[in-house]
């Protein structure tokens, strides 16, 4: 297989729901039709608005199909002691085809979304690891958060 990595654009929207969808069915179960249709709305709006500016989703395609997938939500905040420039990244949904896991895919995607990220200045990149991702994430230099702080979250809805 020869792959092809770059970075998605707008043509790649319905690709990106098909591989957004696949990655909650697996992370989180089934969802209901009325779920699934309400995510594909939302995803849809939110690409064409964010997807290119705010959101890099660096992608690896086998022919023009993608099968792997890794986002970097870029946020700005005002400047403190660790962001002097307030610029740092956020890694969203690294998430392989199933067919196509274990070639290396996904290392190749977020070595790109690194250095991106190194190009746009970021500070740092965050993300949460789930236990089949962390051997992945720790091998690119990926190291865990020591928190001064407790995490904490009001859910609103």
């Amino acid at each position: 297989m020869n792959f092809v990595f770059d970075i998605a654009n707008q043509n790649n929207i319905d690709e990106l729901i098909r591989l957004r969808l696949a990655f909650i069915i697996e992370d989180a179960g089934d969802l209901s039709s009325h779920q699934k249709q309400c995510v594909e709305e939302q995803l849809r709006d939110y690409f064409k608005r964010k997807l290119g500016k705010e959101l890099i989703a660096f992608v690896a395609k086998d022919n023009e199909r993608i099968v792997a997938v890794a986002y970097l939500l870029l946020i700005e905040m005002p400047a403190n002691a660790r962001l002097q420039n307030g610029l740092y990244g956020e890694v969203l949904n690294v998430y392989t085809l199933p067919e196509y896991r274990g070639k290396r895919l996904c290392t190749r995607v977020m070595q790109l979304l690194i250095e991106y990220g190194k190009n746009c200045r970021l500070e740092c990149i965050d993300l949460s690891a789930t236990s089949k991702g962390y051997p992945i994430y720790a091998k690119l230099g990926f190291k865990e958060k020591e928190h001064k702080y407790k995490d904490m979250r009001l859910i609103l809805q």
